[in-house]
């Protein structure tokens, strides 16, 4: 019988879908090297390798059967994607087109080590759009976004997805997001076209034109629109959800509950942004850390920089690692939820031990170092493999969750 790799239900899946994979035809206690392989747009080549031994029917099913070694050890069944790593130092794993997938390539070897001989191999197609998922890039006014519309009528809850520093125009999560039913919209604002890398200032009207454009499309049910956002977009979103009417759910991911970094306009008022103190950056190999640069939030002059969520009628979710090595998100973050708490406010928190700054959706592998291009340093983000991707596949269940439970059930009403 020929080695053979199953991947289950099917090899043609979203991203954010687990599978099983199984290998059947070897020998019985066979030693064998599972390898997994993708290739970026960029051509970067992404691998990770564990070492398995089959069971006395010749097969192997990664659901229950546990790595001896390599990228990871123990059960784990979807190890080979959440541990794929560059062969490229500083490089993160960013689907920069969604309209095509990532094709992930498992070969299994004889014995342990990747060996000239090669039992059995298969592709897998991994997805960020779901069949009948419309793609709609935007530019109205000011707005740069893109907006994705799941398949169907609707109307459908909509939400606001906005990234950090990085800046650019990032789709995969909004195409996940919307392939589970969201009629999302990725907003640009930093770093894209005409936008500069770090603006003199930003303004909330910009986010709410974002708003407004959403709930105007018909597919879109205009009493349910929330907001998410990573990092410095975690910031922006608590802003949206404080200051502009309409936002019934905020998700904050890797944020501080300040604003960092960009003076924030809103409605004539200026919030300056937190500052921090560039002595206090630690070298770590090639990385710079910054958790320990921004300024305490319990510091008075800080106060003048917070959010204060508390005055908006949003339900809110929090999530954040305690390895964060961007900044200290887990204590930036218990100051928002006290106040939010001292005032009555529907909120939860999920600080997830041993996760990083980068909390994406499940399966991408944790990005420890990577380029931060506009601010032209490499930034240390912090994190452990396997805590890292058990918080990713955690965190995305409870923001949909979140946002299912506070958006699903708004029905559009006129008070005309």
């Amino acid at each position: 019988m020929a080695v053979r790799i199953a991947i289950l239900p099917s090899p043609v899946c979203l991203y954010d879908d687990p599978v099983q994979v199984k290998v059947e035809g070897l020998s019985a206690l066979q030693a064998v090297t599972l390898r997994a392989s993708l290739e970026d747009e960029t051509a970067e080549l992404f691998q990770s390798f564990a070492y398995y031994r089959a069971d006395r029917k010749g097969e192997l099913d990664l659901t229950d059967a546990a790595s001896l070694g390599g990228s990871y050890s123990g059960v784990e069944p979807m190890g080979l994607l959440w541990s794929l790593e560059a062969k490229t130092p500083l490089k993160r794993l960013a689907k920069r087109n969604v309209l095509t997938p990532f094709y992930v390539t498992y070969e299994v070897f004889e014995g342990h080590g990747v060996s000239d001989q090669l039992l059995g191999r298969c592709v897998s197609e991994r997805w960020f759009l779901a069949e009948g998922v419309k793609r709609i890039p935007v530019r109205e006014g000011r707005l740069k976004a893109t907006l994705f519309l799941p398949a169907g009528p609707g109307p459908f809850p909509g939400l606001i997805d906005l990234y950090g520093t990085g800046g650019g125009l990032v789709e995969h999560r909004a195409s996940l997001l919307a392939s589970r039913g969201f009629a999302t919209l990725a907003v640009a604002y930093l770093a894209f076209e005409d936008f500069p890398a770090i603006p003199e200032f930003l303004e909330l009207d910009y986010f709410g034109e974002a708003v407004e454009f959403l709930q105007k499309q018909q597919q879109v049910k205009a009493l349910a629109i929330g907001v998410l956002g990573i990092s410095k977009g975690a910031d922006m979103a608590l802003a949206l959800a404080t200051f502009w009417p309409g936002i019934k759910a905020a998700v904050s991911i890797s944020g501080t509950g300040f604003n960092s970094f960009i003076p924030l306009q809103v409605k004539g008022l200026t919030i300056p942004a937190l500052s921090y103190n560039l002595e206090k950056m630690k070298a770590v190999g090639d990385a710079v850390d910054f958790s320990e640069s921004l300024d305490d939030p319990r510091d008075p002059a800080a106060l003048e920089c917070r959010i204060p969520v508390e005055k908006s009628s949003s339900k809110f979710l929090f999530l954040s690692g305690q390895d964060d090595r961007n900044w200290q998100s887990e204590r930036y973050c218990q100051e928002a939820v006290q106040h939010l708490q001292q005032n009555g406010h529907h909120v939860e928190f999920y600080c997830y031990p041993g996760a990083g700054h980068l909390l994406e959706p499940p399966y991408l592998p944790l990005c420890y170092t990577s380029m931060n291009k506009p601010l032209g340093v490499a930034m240390l983000w912090g994190g452990n493999w396997r805590e890292h991707a058990k918080a990713q596949e955690d965190a995305w269940q409870r923001l949909q969750n979140f946002f299912r439970q506070h958006l699903q059930d708004c029905s559009i009403k006129s008070y005309l």
